[in-house]
């Protein structure tokens, strides 16, 4: 696994606590560099005292301090270049001028600071060189080179001195700068990776859970009709068969196709459920997690299946006679011609009067029910009202988990549609819906 910004931030933290330093080695460095230029500056400090008149202590002791500078070099790298600056005219502070450039040069400090003193050291060393070297060829009187010959030495000596720190310096810090910016893009990459990677999971399992819930309002509408029907079916075959062996025989044959015709609707979910487990089974065997393209591949499929093989506005009228074998009541009026719809708006609006029906078969055996269908210019329409049912017959002993109602308006909505369900007022219930034509007529 990779470590995060703040993970090298924690890491890095554990480091730090020495002043400005933020590494161990860099303060061994530093204190060496500091040692190695108060020692130089020290010994240079002897000739300049002779230079000057001085006491020689007093220049061993100024050329110590001038040289420990170099200590502070990364907090304030403008003081020590200054210094050594300063020292120039002293011809001391050799060491301390190419490391005081080179950490100028590298630090963050604006250009124009870096190329105003890095100009200036330029003079400066140009100017003491021009004069020693002057006077040392005045002094040979055997050696006479031409007027060329001190300033071209002063300025190869001066840009050598200058040049080399300040251009490495630049390129240290052009490439720490672009280490960090690299860096700060990783870890924004790596955070966008795991939001990426969050969100991720929340559309599986947002797709797990709608799938589910698909699933489940397909074997609530599938069972509970069916099996409501068989219900109704059974009790009316104990009822009459002691009176009309005939009547219960026909009342038998019908509860077994019923049955039949529940058990293949349920493998014909089945076979949907099991071919999208086949195309999560090869990803899920290679280990790891299951991508969401297929999962989503999976519902998709699952759902586009489901809505080819499901019911169509055309087996309406079976629905109905189903009913009345069972003993209801049910008047079937259509308005309009009868055209083709999208899978799934003819799914949905035989589910809506599917589930109705059953409901009336619950809760108001008995009653008589009105089952209208209208189809509208760019719409489907469908009511299912019963009226009051006969109190001696009201309750089938049917058991109601309360999700019809629930389902009916998650798949009318789900399709842009409008469900309205609710009492009459003369005693009996009542169940609308209006399905938008998604598709268009197809002719």
């Amino acid at each position: 696994m990779t470590a995060t910004g703040a993970d090298r931030e924690a890491a890095g933290s554990t480091t730090r606590g020495y002043w400005w330093w933020e590494r161990r080695r860099g303060v061994a460095l530093d204190v060496g560099l500091a040692l190695v230029s108060a020692l130089e500056c020290g010994l240079e400090g002897v000739d300049f005292a002779g230079n000057t008149g001085l006491p020689t202590p007093a220049g061993v002791v100024f050329g110590l301090l001038a040289g420990s500078v170099l200590l502070v070099r990364r907090r304030w790298p403008i003081a020590v270049v200054l210094v050594s600056i300063a020292t120039t005219p002293a011809e001391m502070g050799f060491l301390m001028g190419l490391v005081g450039l080179y950490t100028l040069a590298a630090s963050e400090v604006p250009r124009r600071i870096t190329v105003v003193l890095a100009g200036m050291s330029l003079v400066g060393t140009f100017i003491v060189t021009y004069v020693r070297l002057r006077q040392s060829v005045a002094e040979q009187a055997d050696f006479g080179p031409g007027d060329w010959y001190v300033p071209l030495v002063s300025v190869f000596m001066s840009v050598g001195l200058t040049a080399p720190s300040v251009l490495f310096g630049l390129y240290i810090g052009a490439r720490r700068r672009l280490m960090e910016s690299l860096r700060e893009r990783a870890d924004s990459l790596e955070r966008e990776l795991s939001l990426l990677a969050d969100r991720a999971e929340e559309r599986a399992e947002w797709a797990r859970t709608e799938e589910r819930t698909r699933i489940a309002r397909e074997m609530h509408d599938v069972v509970a009709h069916r099996v409501s029907l068989m219900v109704v079916h059974a009790a009316a075959l104990q009822a009459v068969a002691p009176k009309d062996p005939a009547k219960a025989v026909r009342n038998a044959a019908l509860v077994g196709d019923m049955g039949r015709q529940a058990l293949t609707e349920l493998r014909e979910m089945l076979g949907v459920l099991r071919s999208g487990d086949a195309l999560i089974a090869p990803v899920a065997a290679g280990g790891g997690a299951v991508p969401l393209a297929a999962v989503g591949q999976a519902a998709a499929a699952a759902a586009a299946a489901a809505s080819e093989d499901g019911p169509r506005l055309s087996e309406l009228e079976a629905l109905v006679a189903q009913s009345r074998q069972a003993g209801m009541v049910v008047e079937l009026s259509v308005d309009g011609e009868l055209r083709p719809y999208a899978p799934e708006v003819e799914q949905t609006a035989f589910r809506v009067v599917q589930e109705a029906l059953t409901n009336v078969h619950k809760h108001a055996a008995g009653a008589r029910t009105w089952v209208r269908l209208a189809h509208r210019g760019a719409e489907v329409a469908m009511q299912v009202e019963n009226g009051p049912s006969d109190a001696a017959v009201a309750d089938a002993g049917l058991p109601s988990g309360g999700n019809g109602l629930v389902g009916m308006r998650e798949r009318v909505l789900g399709l842009g549609g409008v469900f309205v369900s609710g009492p009459t007022d003369a005693g009996g219930f009542r169940v609308s819906a209006v399905l938008p034509d998604v598709s268009g007529p197809s002719g």
